[in-house]
């Protein structure tokens, strides 16, 4: 029986009854919400039946992956990063330790484990970012909602200097969003690299500015962190997040422009299918 996916298609399950999926994300012991869009997403997979087994798997936290692989029986395991990018994590650090240096396919006995590509490099996170943008101003359309026209559109990503990678795929997004014509702008920014996310209110050329965390939890970085660095006061956010509100109210005028600020778009659920994307994409090179 053949399974439609929300946006990308379809996939036959009996391609993947033989096989298990494990959802890799980094993990903290510092901030528990960091796992969520794992297990959010490992879930709908798990509730679609197309694998053997789906299993949550991190490097930082229990459950580790090197444990979980260990625990695993089947003729072919699919694991696939919940990372925004191939960067130093999930492009050197980890494939180094799990043994997949050379190649993104590993074989022990009758076992063939593949090491997917992140799922946040996929072009069809593109329409989840739009996704995102749209819902976070149709749910605050204060004093109105802008026309799609109007606002500057930022991605506002990590970025590290470790690796040059990291900032690639969402670079790539600026370039396919504003392919698009959709916004009056679409600019890119970091907390670790230029341009800064503090920068966002001299980025923005419009009035209206609307920020997508390109982020894969809604953990500190995105809920408190990057609030600050948009010009929210620090003990204004502590504040509202120790109240249990959110720490940016939509929209917030800064230096003269209103800015609108969406969750991040790990947490999205269009992220299920590109996980199953990026399986087809790894068992489809292997044949």
């Amino acid at each position: 029986m053949a399974v439609r996916l929300r946006q990308f298609g379809r996939v036959n399950s009996a391609s993947f009854s033989d096989a298990v999926l494990v959802v890799l994300g980094h993990g903290t012991d510092l901030n528990r919400q960091s796992a969520a869009p794992v297990y959010q997403h490992a879930a709908e997979l798990r509730r679609r039946k197309l694998f053997r087994a789906v299993r949550e798997a991190f490097w930082k936290q229990a459950p580790r992956i090197q444990s979980v692989l260990a625990q695993l029986a089947a003729p072919r395991v699919f694991i696939v990063p919940l990372f925004i990018s191939d960067g130093y994590f999930s492009g050197q650090i980890i494939p180094k330790a799990l043994g997949f240096e050379t190649s993104r396919v590993t074989h022990e006995g009758l076992r063939a484990t593949y090491y997917c590509q992140p799922a946040g490099t996929h072009d069809r996170m593109t329409t989840v970012i739009l996704s995102r943008a749209a819902q976070v101003l149709n749910q605050f359309p204060f004093p109105r909602a802008p026309k799609p026209a109007e606002p500057t559109h930022i991605i506002a990503a990590h970025g590290t200097e470790r690796n040059s990678n990291s900032r690639q795929p969402i670079e790539h997004q600026v370039e396919l969003i504003r392919a698009r014509n959709l916004y009056a702008d679409v600019q890119a920014v970091f907390m670790e690299e230029a341009p800064r996310i503090a920068d966002c209110p001299v980025l923005a050329r419009t009035k209206y500015g609307l920020v997508v965390p390109f982020f894969i939890s809604d953990g500190l970085h995105v809920v408190a962190d990057i609030p600050v660095l948009l010009g929210e006061p620090e003990a204004t956010v502590k504040a509202r997040l120790a109240a249990g509100q959110p720490a940016w109210r939509n929209p917030t005028e800064v230096r003269g422009k209103l800015f609108w600020y969406s969750p991040s778009v790990g947490t999205d659920p269009g992220l299920a299918d590109i996980i199953l994307e990026r399986v087809r994409e790894a068992a489809a090179m292997a044949h």
